[in-house]
């Protein structure tokens, strides 16, 4: 005899409540049994408790317990009718029982019909019945989900591996000076697994201490599920990224220790504005008490360039190369240098809203300076490649949906790498083009601000330029998804990235 064939009635007229036990034997629908603490099913429960990732944004995953299989007898919807409901099924009160559903004794079971054999049925029906059942057992399958996120990593990963092997492959045509094998690769991938393995043990622990993501209500509402999400991702990465250029360049390199200083300086600025944020106001650090300290810095980096000998191939300081010469600012280069660190620093402020876009964005930058800066001295060019390592080594927590965000300790403290790493070469022009990305997030923001004290002051009313300022949240309301917004972040920075490379090399 073929095994029964659960059926549920979905009629608003029609409703059988029918539930199970082990035994066989009706029970009530709000009696459950208590689970033991030595259940299995708690002992998976607390094994996979242990940070992951991936595990992470499936758990985040909103419709991930809509694509779970309930595994059992067909389910079959008969809509109750007036005349002849079943035409084609045989009930019988005497077979008709309740059996225990396949998920387990604490889940309701099915009523349990005869049906008609498929001998007695018509060629026609059997057919169709037999299709229904293989549709219906494999409805509950799970999707294959696709994680953007995971995609838009390893594809930089690729790009930038091969664009620094091509960089060690010739580079001593550039250098006119023979090169360690692998020179700016072999820094890149080991801070990429440090930094990667360091958000094991960092993520786990501002989960702990509870250093959640404050999240102000001027954003689009979709922002307020990451709220929970930890946040000062930059000291678990950013000192990886240092300490492997340290022990990778082997000497002591003036240029390295500088600007590893002037990295940690503005870590320490934007940590300090991530802890008052945790504080009742909520506010953060005062945004012009921030800018004075950026800008001291910078003056700082700047005094100490006027007093120090660099190794530079250059005759005399204070140059700027350009693609048609060197031009001598003098005393301006002690100007610029601030101005540079201040809207660095901003730049990749304003830019760390959405899930990857800066760490991405920011590790680009970071490999075409290193293409850059690797004529003018070296040892600054591998300090580049670890930073950038340690950046895609941070995208594994922080891709798409993110399990931490960086904060401001780890935006300001790659503005000011990136920031030192120019000053100290004198490449303004190429970080400009490298840096693309943030410089269109600054510009939107003028733009907007600028356009609408216009439009208040001769037309009466202020109008907006774009719907929300920065750049990326425009987008973002615009409809486009936010993992196309960071793919597409991702080719302008990569096509800007090496045209500012090769604006660098043909300036060197």
């Amino acid at each position: 005899m073929k095994p029964p064939v659960a059926m549920r009635f979905h009629s608003p007229s029609l409703h059988l409540h029918h539930f199970s036990s082990p035994t066989g034997l009706p029970r009530s629908p709000k009696r459950r049994a208590s689970v033991p603490v030595s259940s299995p099913r708690l002992r998976v429960s607390a094994a996979s408790s242990f940070y992951f990732p991936i595990r992470f944004q499936l758990k985040r995953s909103r419709n991930a317990q809509k694509r779970r299989r309930r595994p059992g007898y067909d389910v079959v919807k008969v809509k109750a009718a007036d005349d002849d409901p079943f035409d084609d099924w045989a009930i019988d009160d005497t077979m008709a029982g309740y059996i225990v559903s396949s998920d387990g004794e604490y889940s309701d079971g099915d009523l349990a019909l005869n049906s008609l054999s498929d001998e007695d049925l018509p060629l026609e029906e059997a057919l169709a019945k037999a299709s229904r059942r293989i549709a219906l057992r494999g409805k509950g399958l799970r999707r294959h989900r696709i994680y953007p996120g995971l995609i838009l990593n390893f594809a930089l990963i690729i790009f930038a591996t091969m664009v620094l092997l091509i960089v060690d492959w010739c580079g001593w045509k550039i250098v006119r000076l023979p090169l360690a094998p692998f020179f700016l690769t072999s820094p890149f991938l080991i801070s990429l697994i440090l930094a990667s393995c360091a958000g094991y043990v960092g993520v786990p622990l501002l989960r702990l201490f509870k250093f959640h993501e404050v999240v102000r209500k001027i954003g689009p509402p979709k922002y307020m599920r990451k709220k929970r999400t930890p946040t000062m991702g930059g000291l678990f990465f950013v000192p990886v990224g240092i300490a492997v250029a340290r022990f990778a360049t082997g000497v002591y390199s003036v240029e390295v220790a500088a600007t590893a200083a002037a990295t940690f300086a503005f870590a320490a600025i934007g940590l300090l504005d991530d802890a008052l944020s945790f504080t009742k106001r909520k506010s953060g650090m005062d945004p012009w008490l921030r800018l004075l300290l950026e800008a001291a810095v910078g003056i700082w980096f700047s005094f100490w360039l006027d007093t120090t000998k660099l190794s530079s191939p250059y005759g005399m300081k204070m140059l700027v190369p350009l693609p048609l010469g060197l031009l001598c600012l003098g005393k301006l280069y002690l100007l610029l240098t601030p101005i540079c660190f201040v809207s660095m620093g901003k730049g990749v402020n304003l830019a760390d809203g959405l899930d990857g876009l800066v760490a991405g964005t920011a590790a680009l930058a970071f490999i075409a300076m290193s293409v850059v800066v690797l004529p003018i001295c070296p040892e600054l060019s591998i300090f580049g490649a670890a930073m950038a390592g340690a950046c895609v080594g941070f995208l594994l927590h922080n891709q798409y949906k993110a399990a931490v965000i960086m904060g401001d300790t780890g935006s300001s403290a790659l503005g000011g790498a990136l920031a030192a790493m120019a000053a100290c070469t004198g490449m303004f022009f190429p970080l400009f083009i490298a840096s693309g990305f943030f410089v269109l997030e600054v510009s939107s923001v003028v733009m907007q601000v600028l356009y609408f004290k216009y439009t208040k002051q001769y037309e009466g009313s202020g109008r907006r330029l774009f719907k929300m300022v920065p750049l990326h949240l425009h987008m973002e309301l615009c409809g486009h998804k936010e993992p196309m917004i960071v793919a597409c972040a991702y080719v302008v920075s990569c096509v800007l990235a090496l045209f500012a490379a090769y604006i660098g090399l043909i300036s060197a």
